[in-house]
């Protein structure tokens, strides 16, 4: 007797279960929570996104909000709705070892989340310091050029000033197109070098911000292995 109203028991929490929605365009925090693989910061993430883009118009547009992946979104497709009132199934209370486990988990979440944004941020600052230095050699080359033009020009109108003789204004436009065959040439020299440092910047930027990705999301894996085995000791 005392299994059969034990089956009985399951069968209805499975069904209560079965009936439980949660309307992402309405739910709250605490709602969105109740969700599997949703924590306090992915929970606030659909919030922070449903108030700048508006209600969502199709269930898998969740996966636009940061941290929530194909994986996610296949966990909770099932238990999610674009309407209507949201029912969460009653859970039982967590143990102190499981909070403890969903703490750790949020908390690597929000690191890994903040060590995205500043890799982000570090690789904008690399590209806007390339793009500057870039800037300034093409400045100073052509700045460059027009000093060695001007002084070309100021030689070539001296020479036909003083001497007015077909040999002098021949080596003045000599002289004027060796000046600015090597302006040219040092200009062309300097861009080459600008675009090469611009490249190595961009190189090294996207290199650090892949570093620091790739680092975040380790630590994100460890955290959540270990909130994973914390979880699992605190049920044996």
């Amino acid at each position: 007797m005392k299994r059969i109203a034990m089956l009985f028991a399951a069968l209805l929490a499975y069904a209560g279960m079965a009936l439980a929605a949660v309307n992402i365009n309405s739910a709250t925090r605490e709602q969105l929570e109740s969700l599997d693989g949703i924590g306090p910061v992915k929970a606030q993430a659909i919030i922070d996104y449903r108030k700048k883009n508006g209600s969502f118009k199709r269930l898998d547009e969740i996966k636009n909000v940061d941290g929530v992946g194909d994986a996610t979104f296949d966990k909770i497709k099932g238990e999610i709705a674009l309407s209507g009132t949201t029912k969460v199934a009653a859970a039982p209370a967590k143990s102190e070892a499981a909070m403890k486990a969903d703490d750790t988990k949020a908390k690597a979440d929000d690191k890994a989340m903040k060590a995205n944004s500043k890799a982000d941020e570090k690789k904008a600052k690399a590209d806007a310091s390339a793009n500057e230095k870039k800037m300034k050699a093409d400045v100073k080359a052509d700045d460059k050029k027009a000093k060695v033009d001007d002084k070309a020009n100021a030689k070539v109108k001296k020479s036909a000033v003083e001497d007015k003789a077909d040999k002098a204004k021949v080596k003045a436009e000599a002289d004027e197109k060796k000046a600015k065959a090597k302006a040219e040439a040092d200009a062309k020299k300097a861009k080459a070098k600008a675009d090469a440092e611009e490249k190595k910047a961009k190189a090294k930027a996207e290199a650090d911000a892949k570093k620091a990705k790739t680092k975040a999301a380790t630590e994100e894996t460890k955290a959540k292995a270990d909130a994973k085995a914390e979880a699992k000791d605190a049920k044996k």
